[in-house]
């Protein structure tokens, strides 16, 4: 249970930061609006950086199901602890989507895009064409899990580490991510999707579930296949 409010109190930290940069940008009549991709994707990196200092005191925050599956795959991770990890990803990334809307409540109504107001849950294609943007989600969270094995292989001081997570999901949003949004985590995407279909939100629209599968398959093929190059090369 340690474990579980761990993960559901840092994902909750990750997605008040991300899915909040993104609002700002997004949602009308905001002080930030319009603040630009370089905003989102360092806003992102600082979101990861938090949650995971928030969740390392009580879990070895993973704070992705694609990470969690991933170390459980190659013997990194108990599988019997993968359910509770899960659990409480899902959990901290809905109630940290809540907060969000909480937070931005009368730039909700401003805001006429039913596709800005989505994008600020959840992830969506510039191009809709399932094969390519399932592959971008495999490599995206393939090099996160490549990453952080690389990350966790080197000699940094223990406090530094999240630092450094920071700017590998920095460096992937950058180069990667303006294809799909850069899920690579299911969590980060299916509880915020889940809280815009339920959340009041004033002509919110579509919560687009029939994309919802890529960001959470991708990510999780993705992040198998990163870690087990990454053991087969390096260890």
């Amino acid at each position: 249970m340690q474990a579980l409010l761990g993960e559901l109190m840092g994902t909750m930290v990750l997605i008040i930061f991300g899915a909040g940069v993104v609002a700002g940008h997004v949602l009308k009549k905001t002080k930030s609006e319009n603040a630009g991709w370089l905003s989102i994707t360092v806003g992102w990196g600082f979101a990861v950086t938090m949650g995971v200092y928030v969740a390392g005191t009580a879990s070895d925050a993973h704070l992705n199901p694609a990470v969690s599956l991933a170390l459980a795959t190659i013997g990194e991770f108990a599988w019997a602890d993968v359910p509770f990890y899960v659990i409480g990803q899902l959990l901290g990334a809905f109630i940290g989507a809540a907060i969000v809307f909480v937070h931005y409540y009368p730039h909700w109504e401003k805001t006429e895009d039913t596709g800005a107001k989505l994008a600020v849950f959840s992830t969506g294609p510039a191009i809709r064409h399932y094969p390519s943007n399932f592959i971008s989600e495999f490599i995206g969270t393939a090099v996160l899990l490549f990453g952080l094995l690389a990350i966790g292989a080197n000699q940094f001081a223990e406090g530094l580490n999240p630092l450094v997570v920071g700017v590998l999901i920095v460096a992937i949003g950058l180069s990667l991510g303006g294809t799909t949004g850069y899920a690579i985590n299911p969590a980060r995407d299916f509880g915020p999707r889940l809280a815009h279909a339920i959340l009041p939100i004033k002509g919110k629209g579509t919560s687009d579930f029939r994309y919802a599968l890529v960001p959470i398959l991708g990510p999780i093929a993705g992040g198998i296949v990163g870690a087990l190059v990454f053991v087969w090369l390096l260890k």
